[in-house]
């Protein structure tokens, strides 16, 4: 999930080589590697069952320096998704539920916002994006890693996210919603998720050194090692996952274990054994499209139609079926698409989170296989990048220098004034304190975001997290009462450069009462 909101509008709208010979994606995959500055990327291809190239390019780790190769372990992110749905699928081929049940039957204490949404919200509006809710509405109940909220906490949370748009009429990624799709398996299989997907379904396809979540994985002898820019420049980051959001995105696994799912996929979900583990019917549900999201009519492969299915985003391009998705953590970004009609697959994981690098790999490999001459991706993509990089920086410059400027004024309210106890409906409690004559934020469920308020304007602060990686900066926009006091804030990021699950704009903070 990394989800970067820069990140998910290249996966939505990502824009070549006759078939590339093993020398021409390894230069493909280094000149990614030295253009977007990630240290280390596994790339695999399959074509009608046989593996045509699975390797590893780089590094696992920037400290230790050891090799990535086909079997090097990472997180798929939100390439989870589509295991998710398969899982569901599987339960509507034994009986065990429908696509179209009401979710509260399965979790009678679930509610949206809407007292009738809640009614009428169905398994399938779990997992189609199409809630009504904002995009990433609720993330930071899981997001980033640290918190301890229990499902429970999270469903109860899920009810106070006020809607951006009228029920199913807008696509919306969300994730929450794929967290409560996974306590719908639990509670009718019996399982937990991770448990249910390793059972049924990474052990009989022989996904053998895959995990369904990071926490699962006991050999660590070759796994990566998350990466960001901080202030610039690359540095190793700890691993980002929450075990509450595995149903949305915490699969682990590998270049090889990949391959063997994407030819599993296409060949209608049977086994290397011949055991088919989802019917026809229900692997057809899969993919046919559930939410259309708008498609520019001038587009690089001339696609016609776009949109999510069941855990899995659809299109045409140059005249044949795309099925793919990709996954982001903070600091590590994942693709997986396959061309199920030409039995084509290709997967690119990566320790660094520019979705730019696997757009520009796979657009690429795309267009060998779809008769588009050479397009250059990396370079469309890394002069993308330095544009959009250098406009970010100048504005995320030019706010702090305006605070500057404002604090150069010295007029400042009472700190007294914004010191308190606050509270979010959805995410808890907030305190505010003050720190060497400076105000400080502290999210009680989320001890990551922990950051200077520095004064930008008379109502407004600029909370600056400790932790850099995020590049997550954000407005806090105070209310006051008559005589002063803060009666609670709003916020919103900084930059558009933010991650979208830094769920900022859906808070509605307020003081608590003495």
């Amino acid at each position: 999930m990394k989800r970067h909101i820069l990140l998910f509008l290249l996966l939505i709208f990502s824009f070549g080589y006759s078939q590339l010979a093993d020398n021409q994606l390894d230069s493909l995959v280094k000149r990614a590697i030295q253009k977007f500055d990630v240290p280390g990327i596994s790339l695999g291809i399959i074509e009608n069952g046989k593996i045509i190239y699975a390797k590893g390019h780089g590094v696992r780790s920037i400290n230790n320096q050891k090799p990535m190769n086909e079997n090097t372990l990472v997180g798929i992110a939100s390439n989870s998704k589509g295991f998710t749905c398969f899982a569901i699928g599987m339960l509507v081929d034994e009986g065990k539920i429908n696509w179209d049940d009401k979710v509260r039957t399965y979790i009678p204490e679930f509610k949206m916002y809407d007292p009738f949404v809640s009614e009428e919200f169905t398994i399938r509006d779990l997992v189609t994006h199409r809630s009504g809710l904002s995009l990433g509405a609720g993330d930071l109940m899981f997001f980033p890693e640290g918190n301890d909220m229990s499902i429970d906490e999270l469903i109860q949370g899920v009810s106070h996210l006020k809607p951006e748009s009228s029920f199913r009429s807008k696509f919306r990624y969300n994730n929450n919603l794929y967290n409560i799709a996974g306590e719908v398996i639990r509670r009718v299989s019996g399982l937990e998720w991770a448990e249910f997907i390793e059972k049924r379904i990474l052990e009989p396809v022989g996904m053998k050194n895959s995990k369904g979540s990071y926490h699962r994985v006991t050999d660590r002898s070759n796994i990566i090692e998350a990466h960001a820019p901080v202030n610039g420049k690359i540095q190793q980051i700890p691993h980002d996952w929450s075990q509450l959001a595995d149903a949305a995105g915490g699969i682990v696994s590998n270049i090889t274990d990949m391959l063997i799912w994407a030819d599993f996929l296409m060949k209608g979900a049977v086994t290397k054994d011949g055991k088919q583990l989802l019917s026809d019917k229900q692997m057809h549900e899969l993919w046919t499209l559930q939410t259309p999201i708008p498609i520019a009519k001038n587009n690089p492969y001339n696609s016609r139609f776009y949109g999510y299915g069941l855990g899995w985003f659809l299109s045409d391009v140059a005249g044949t079926l795309e099925v793919q998705h990709s996954g982001g953590l903070i600091g590590t970004v994942t693709k997986f698409t396959l061309l199920p009609d030409k039995q084509i697959g290709i997967v690119i994981l990566t320790n660094q989170q520019s979705g730019a690098a696997f757009s520009a790999i796979n657009n690429a490999i795309k267009d060998s296989y779809l008769g588009f001459e050479n397009r250059d991706w990396i370079k469309r993509y890394g002069d993308r990048m330095d544009e959009y990089f250098a406009d970010v920086n100048t504005k995320k410059a030019s706010i702090f220098e305006k605070a500057i400027q404002f604090q150069a004024k010295g007029i400042f309210n009472d700190s007294k004034n914004m010191i308190g106890d606050y509270s979010d409906a959805w995410l808890g409690d907030i305190l505010i304190t003050e720190k060497d004559k400076s105000l400080w934020i502290n999210f009680k469920n989320q001890p990551q975001l922990i950051g200077e308020l520095i004064p930008y304007n008379s109502t407004t602060y600029i909370a600056k997290w400790t932790n850099r990686s995020f590049d997550a900066d954000a407005f806090l926009l105070f209310n006051f009462d008559e005589n002063g006091k803060a009666t609670g804030f709003n916020m919103k990021p900084i930059s558009d450069i933010t991650d979208f699950s830094f769920d900022f704009v859906d808070l509605d903070v307020k003081r608590k009462k003495d």
